[in-house]
């Protein structure tokens, strides 16, 4: 990688899981963009991952499930086979909780307090922690296990704003997205000595498909606790090829907070 303005991922090798969609497939599109030699855009939805790929010029679909580790390690396995590296990664992928939320439109419709975690089911928080930490962690093991012997290489995962400010009625997801800081902070101390850098850039609201199946009117009220409201993808997108360039070279193991203004730290 270079650090020429507009060039700054010259010949890279990239993987982007959760590529198919929203901050994943912005980010695809800027990393495609600034010279990649090949961009591997990882979904569990396969036909998102082909979309947003044939929309590049280096861009390659791969299916990904990143809960499970055998799925994360076989195509983290494969690229360094065929390239013998792996530049850079970002773990984009993630989910929400629509019942949680249509239980939060309940409330605020009916005026009574936000009541989900009395009702929150072993299988809603196993789904959010499944795929939000455990997916996280197995992306960032993966990376780190095909970069360390290089000796070089960016990590960037996604986390959330919720982690701080955390939501009425979303514990699990503000639970799962916390863990996803503490888990890149520290793997970023250990890693930083083999040349690894590995950081977090933790969004407040963003205008994706995830966010469009929100109930309007929790929408609002979530746009409407910070100045700037919800953020495009593209937004996100140069946050993350900030962090994984080598202009931020002396970042390691921060949390970029990328909210709008909705609260800092």
């Amino acid at each position: 990688m270079t650090g020429t303005p507009g060039r700054r991922f010259e010949d890279a090798i990239v993987l982007v899981t959760g590529g198919g969609s929203g901050i994943g497939a912005a980010a695809v599109r800027r990393f495609d963009r600034e010279g990649c030699a090949a961009i591997y855009v990882a979904d569990i939805d396969s036909e998102g991952a082909k979309t947003v790929a044939a929309g590049t010029r280096s861009g390659r679909a791969v299916t990904v499930d990143v809960t499970a580790a055998p799925d994360v390690d076989a195509q983290v396995d494969r690229i360094v086979a065929e390239h013998g590296r792996l530049d850079v990664v970002v773990n984009t992928a993630g989910i929400d909780d629509p019942e949680a939320k249509h239980r939060i439109l309940a409330a605020q419709q009916s005026g009574e307090p936000v009541d989900v975690f009395r009702h929150l089911t072993d299988e809603q928080w196993r789904r959010v922690m499944s795929i939000n930490l455990d997916g996280t962690f197995h992306v960032l093991r993966a990376a780190v296990r095909a970069m360390v012997p290089a000796g070089r290489g960016t990590i960037v995962m996604v986390g959330s704003s919720a982690a701080f400010d955390t939501l009425t009625g979303y514990p699990h997801y503000a639970a799962s997205k916390a863990g996803v800081h503490a888990l890149a902070q520290a793997v970023a101390k250990e890693a930083a000595a083999f040349g690894v850098r590995v950081n977090v850039v933790a969004p407040g609201p963003v205008d994706t498909p995830m966010a469009a199946r929100t109930p309007a009117a929790v929408r609002q009220s979530m746009a409407a606790a910070g100045p700037l409201g919800y953020a495009a993808p593209d937004e996100l997108a140069d946050n993350i090829l900030y962090l994984a360039s080598p202009g931020a070279s002396n970042v390691v193991g921060a949390v970029l907070l990328s909210n709008g203004g909705r609260f800092t730290v």
